[in-house]
């Protein structure tokens, strides 16, 4: 369905503006109608444009939708009166309008879960599958409750994750900065003065010279062949499933990162299985479903192992222990859920269990690369003003007065 972008006007002649898929003029003047907008003009916007305007739907957005959906099902009002409410008063244009279509599928008789499934680029396929699960089982207040609280600790999750990563690029950068200072305008002066003097010079300062000379001279290959690399990896990565496979491996197996890397994954699955399990979604169709949801490749192949055994038969714990990526406590867990029929309560239990684990794992290993980075700076800028002084020194000792 092609993508326009309108301006238009309120009932109380307020200007809006905004982008709404529609099959042509007509049903984009009739869907702004139904928003309660008069349309003024419009024009076509291209698949790229769209996908980018599409992308402007953040999980704080989503997390207020969840509590408002939350709080209209819990007081009763009617599904689609509460939609047309959340639609006229949410801030977010395209938010506004993808609930507008919802609103108007539901309204053509759709199950509410389908018309969610219609924009899978702000409803993913956990976010349906739960939604479906609890029409079924006729729990929409927890539902939405439980993606509320889900979503909330997936926000954390990643600012947890951003904590971790920013301050090594960052302390990266400048070493990096410093360092490329340092080669081109500190050595370059030094080497003029140590070859007037005539001296024999050591084998670190040599080397030092020998590397300043070649980013003098060489310096747009040395720059533009880290950025040509890293590029030519990245289109490698999304092209070649053989290489996503491998990448996927090589940052579970970094040290420090990988572990927390792992651990975040895991965290993450083990908190949507148990909210997938907790709603009446069965046991195989949750592992299929956290297959794709992990974005990490082994991961989800041991989990499309894990689904074929208990197809064949065994039970979840027995699954999980062959796999080798969980610790004996969590195998400990789910064997006495299984046992005691509380198995709804160990998946809480190992969601709770891995929550804590991240965030004290993101915090030691915060604490952990501050000083290690520090230190390394150090090192650095030390051994470069070493191998540029020592020859000076070594000229000062040799002078008689």
């Amino acid at each position: 369905m092609p993508g326009y972008q309108y301006k238009a006007v309120d009932q109380q002649g307020q200007p809006a503006r905004g982008r709404l898929d529609a099959g042509n003029e007509v049903d984009l003047e009739l869907r702004l109608k139904r928003m309660g907008l008069d349309l003024i003009t419009f024009r076509p916007v291209s698949d790229r444009t769209a996908a980018l305007y599409k992308s402007r739907i953040s999980r704080r957005d989503l997390i207020a939708f969840c509590f408002d959906m939350e709080q209209i099902s819990r007081s009763g009002i009617p599904l689609r009166d509460g939609l047309r409410d959340l639609r006229d008063s949410i801030d977010n244009p395209r938010f506004r309008e993808i609930l507008a279509a919802v609103l108007e599928d539901l309204e053509a008789g759709k199950m509410f879960s389908a018309c969610l499934a219609a924009h899978p680029a702000v409803f993913d396929l956990v976010f349906v599958s739960l939604i479906k699960a609890g029409e079924q089982a006729g729990l929409l207040t927890e539902i939405f409750e439980n993606l509320g609280a889900m979503l909330k600790w997936q926000d954390e999750l990643v600012a947890q994750t951003k904590r971790l990563m920013v301050y090594p690029i960052m302390v990266l950068l400048v070493m990096v900065g410093v360092v490329i200072f340092l080669l081109l305008y500190l050595v370059p002066q030094v080497v003029g003065l140590l070859k007037n003097m005539g001296m024999a010079l050591p084998l670190q300062t040599r080397l030092l010279i020998g590397a300043s000379e070649v980013l003098s001279r060489f310096w747009p290959v040395a720059l533009g062949l880290p950025v040509a690399l890293a590029v030519g990896g990245v289109v490698a990565v999304r092209r070649n499933p053989r290489m996503q496979y491998l990448w996927d491996h090589l940052k579970l197996r970094l040290p420090l990162t990988g572990v927390i890397l792992q651990k975040i994954i895991l965290a993450r699955f083990a908190n949507l299985f148990a909210l997938m399990y907790r709603s009446g979604i069965t046991i195989l169709d949750a592992l299929r479903t956290s297959e794709e949801i992990v974005a990490n490749r082994v991961i989800a192949d041991s989990l499309q192992r894990a689904g074929q055994q208990v197809a064949a038969g065994a039970s979840l714990s027995e699954t999980f222990r062959n796999l080798g990526i969980f610790p004996p406590l969590v195998i400990r867990m789910l064997r006495v859920g299984e046992n005691t029929g509380a198995l709804d309560a160990a998946l809480l239990n190992i969601s709770y269990f891995y929550s804590r684990d991240v965030s004290e794992s993101v915090d030691r290993a915060l604490k952990m690369l501050e000083p290690a980075m520090t230190v390394g700076l150090g090192l650095i800028l030390a051994l470069i003003m070493f191998s540029v002084m020592s020859p000076i020194y070594d000229m000062l000792g040799k002078l008689k007065f």
